[in-house]
């Protein structure tokens, strides 16, 4: 680490160097789930506690496989040269997210629930994807979640001498918007599951739009597995999507016909 750069931000312990990342990764799960028990107190859950531990199970599962799956395939040049650490050393959230949707999915396929269970992690994730986003930021280029060299006005030097695009802090700045959002739904009707989906889109739609900031690699059509993770999402949900769409233009048509 040069001494003339912040980033990446490190500790020292027993003579070595750690990044904080891994303490913030740590701290986002912890308080994650934390948060997700204290809302689950105050909420009249359809879904029995067991029932609940299966799905939580099967999310960590197929997150744990979809964050390595996209990760690898965000470098696909490198597909050969696959080794175990590598491949545990990959991971990203849009993976996470996208492989935990399968799992539940799975999961509740095989216990019979066809009640909607997503809308209790909204706030949690949320959370902890704020969290873990502080500690990709520490790492500046050390992660690979920073962005093109831009002349912008955000733009900073994360390490390499070249001003670019802070990702991790504008997405950190899109979470505090969705929490902010979320909030201002916590009384509004909305059918069960609908948060979720919401959730999911927006955030899918925002890692979509964000990756062109990114020095990425194309996998197919010029487009990276996160651009791929979200269309798929987009094609996912395109029920709820036409359907919120609708009734977006349907107040809007009542507020000013």
């Amino acid at each position: 680490m040069s001494a003339n750069h912040l980033f990446p931000f490190q500790f020292r312990f027993f003579g070595e160097y750690y990044h904080y990342h891994y303490i913030f990764e740590t701290l986002a799960f912890i308080i994650g789930v934390r948060i997700y028990y204290y809302l689950k107190k105050g909420t009249a859950d359809q879904i029995s506690d067991e029932n609940r531990l299966w799905i939580m199970l099967g999310a960590m599962l197929g997150a744990l496989i979809g964050s390595r799956v996209v990760a690898i395939l965000e470098t696909p040049r490198q597909l050969n040269h696959i080794t175990f650490f590598t491949l545990y050393q990959s991971k990203t959230i849009v993976g996470g997210l996208l492989g935990g949707l399968f799992g539940v999915e799975f999961i509740k396929k095989i216990i019979g629930v066809n009640i909607a269970s997503g809308d209790l992690y909204v706030t949690p994730i949320l959370v902890a994807l704020f969290i873990g986003r502080i500690g990709c930021f520490s790492m500046g280029i050390d992660e690979p979640t920073y962005g093109v060299p831009t002349n912008f006005l955000a733009g900073m030097d994360l390490g390499d001498g070249i001003q670019r695009h802070p990702i991790m802090l504008y997405e950190m700045l899109f979470l505090i918007a969705l929490l902010l959002l979320f909030n201002s739904l916590k009384k509004k009707e909305m059918l069960n599951g609908d948060r979720f989906k919401l959730l999911m889109v927006s955030y899918f739609l925002f890692r979509f739009l964000i990756e062109f900031l990114k020095p990425y690699e194309s996998l197919f059509l010029n487009l990276s597995s996160i651009h791929w993770s979200a269309l798929f999402i987009f094609l996912y949900y395109y029920r709820f999507i036409i359907r919120i769409v609708k009734s977006a233009f349907t107040e809007q048509t009542k507020e000013y016909g």
